[in-house]
């Protein structure tokens, strides 16, 4: 059935639980459902009334547009209303807890986001002269100083833009260093739980990518490490603590290992919130490892914009690193392209401008604002949170992995067998709960994987209020209510949709109606 405005209206729920939907409207409570913002366009309707431009020459030659470019006609309510309920529809840190797993959702002091938008820095440009900036370029100084401390590494490269953009920098410094010594090394050796990026990043780089599987305690198996070594590999690709939430502990074996057949070491540092100011890579044999500063030193997943993957070097990378950097002289602070002996070493640009300015402040206010002390709370209380949700569930939830979590709790699905309730029926009811599902099916080593991870940002209550709105769920799962769960959201602003459809017929691109009638592929 459609509703008025042409949406397909939601099916009560079988049970008490009964969905709150009105079946013409398609409105619940006081949320309107409307059509898209391109159906609402009225020809001719004025939002706001400019006067017309003075004649402009154009530089476009004949690819200047002559057309409309078919952005629709509203007015200023209809596109403030529009965008004020989507916002409303969207999950966010600020409006509760986020649990997922492997990405680090935590609280973003407002402190940061006042510095980031001071006057002289929200407003730098990066084609301004060098002499208008110094205060920014003082700052990247200061930030890199503080990462290199952090780490217990001597060199950094500022101008990565994200964790994989960081890893890509990680690895083409590698085998700038191979290349240098008259080397060609083809394989790269990585986990079998690594993130994904890490093998892509390692063939992007032109390497075979050679798994290492995992022991029985959800580390790497040292032994199948050892039998791939050989002449040919270039480093080693691991997470520590790793992606099931668990600290490698033979860690300086394993950077030992791979430096006595000529390898590098490769941390993947998304996970640097579980040990900052516990330990320092620099002291475990890593020889390169990202920072996601949105992150680790917080704005998550860079607050809807860019990121920043700062990468530490070690001494024996540190000449490959990419250019520019940033150096400090008597006539002031300069990003410099080239070292002087060392410009050939370097495998050059990764981008056009150095680094995402935006970031490096909201990460340089957060560790002052902590100090050392509170950054190694940080950590301490992350590891404290997410092994207090592994207790609150293990009679619940069943852990595949013994003993101490570390940043995240990693549950599999071997409790929900035989009721019918898989993990993502499970996640589907979470969002009737209040709650964002948790990263689910990850590491792909778990089967039917959940991965929690709390961060230091919530508080015991709220860790309370999440147990108990699991358990809840975890036992009516337990007592056959089947049918529920399938049927899981009922309380959102849209139903369980077709993922299976959406993934395999993707609908790419908005179309009106009558276009759509008219086109084959609809």
């Amino acid at each position: 059935m459609l509703n008025k405005v042409g949406r397909p209206t939601q099916p009560v729920a079988a049970d008490n639980e009964a969905n709150v939907t009105d079946t013409f409207t398609g409105n619940r409570a006081l949320e309107l459902e409307t059509p898209l913002i391109f159906e609402q366009g009225v020809p001719g309707r004025v939002g706001v009334d400019l006067a017309d431009p003075a004649p402009v020459r154009s530089r476009l030659g004949n690819v200047a547009r002559d057309g409309a470019i078919g952005l629709p006609d509203l007015s200023e309510p209809q596109v403030l209303r529009h965008f004020v309920r989507l916002s409303r529809q969207n999950y966010s840190i600020d409006a509760g807890f986020y649990p997922l797993g492997s990405c680090t959702m935590k609280h973003n002091p407002r402190i940061n986001e006042k510095v980031a938008r001071l006057p002289g820095l929200g407003d730098l440009h990066p084609l301004q002269p060098v002499s208008t900036v110094q205060g920014a370029l003082e700052l990247i100084d200061s930030l890199a100083h503080w990462l290199k401390v952090i780490t217990g590494m001597p060199a950094v490269a500022m101008s990565p833009a994200a964790g994989a953009h960081g890893e890509l920098c990680g690895v083409m410094a590698i085998r700038a260093a191979h290349e240098a010594n008259g080397e060609t090394r083809l394989r790269i050796l990585v986990p079998e739980s690594a993130h994904g990026t890490n093998p892509a990043t390692a063939a992007l780089c032109g390497y075979k990518v050679d798994a290492v599987p995992a022991r029985k305690d959800g580390r790497m198996d040292l032994d199948a490490f050892a039998a791939k070594l050989g002449p040919d590999v270039a480093g080693v690709m691991l997470t520590n603590p790793n992606t099931c939430g668990l600290f490698e502990n033979d860690v300086k074996k394993i950077a030992d290992m791979i430096h006595e057949v000529g390898g590098y070491f490769y941390c993947d540092g998304a996970n640097l919130n579980a040990i900052l100011g516990r330990v320092r890579p620099g002291d475990l044999g890593v020889d390169a490892m990202h920072i996601n500063l949105h992150k680790t030193f917080s704005t998550p997943h860079g607050g809807g914009g860019p990121g920043a993957g700062p990468v530490v070097l070690s001494e024996a990378l540190a000449p490959f690193a990419p250019v520019p950097y940033v150096v400090h002289g008597e006539a002031g602070f300069a990003l410099q392209e080239s070292r002087e002996g060392l410009a050939a070493a370097s495998f050059g640009r990764m981008k056009g401008f150095h680094g995402q300015m935006g970031m490096f402040i909201r990460a340089l206010a957060y560790m002052q604002s902590h100090g050392a002390d509170g950054l190694r709370q940080i950590a301490e209380d992350a590891v404290l949170n997410a092994n207090y949700i592994r207790v609150g569930l293990n009679d619940k939830l069943h852990a595949p992995f013994d003993g101490i979590c570390m940043h995240e709790a990693l549950f599999d699905d071997t409790t929900l067998k035989g009721t019918g309730v898989t993990t993502l029926d499970l996640a589907k009811a979470m969002i009737d709960q209040g709650y964002h599902p948790m990263t689910m099916y990850f590491p792909l080593v778990v089967h039917g994987a959940m991965l929690i991870e709390p961060t230091e940002s919530e508080s015991r209550e709220t860790l309370d209020q999440f147990i108990g709105a699991m358990r809840h769920l975890l036992e009516r799962a337990q007592a056959g209510d089947v049918e529920y769960f399938q049927g899981a959201p009922y309380f959102a602003p849209r139903r369980r949709l077709d993922e299976t459809g959406a993934a395999r017929n993707p609908i790419l691109r908005y179309m009106p109606p009558e276009a759509a009638e008219e086109s084959p592929a609809s």
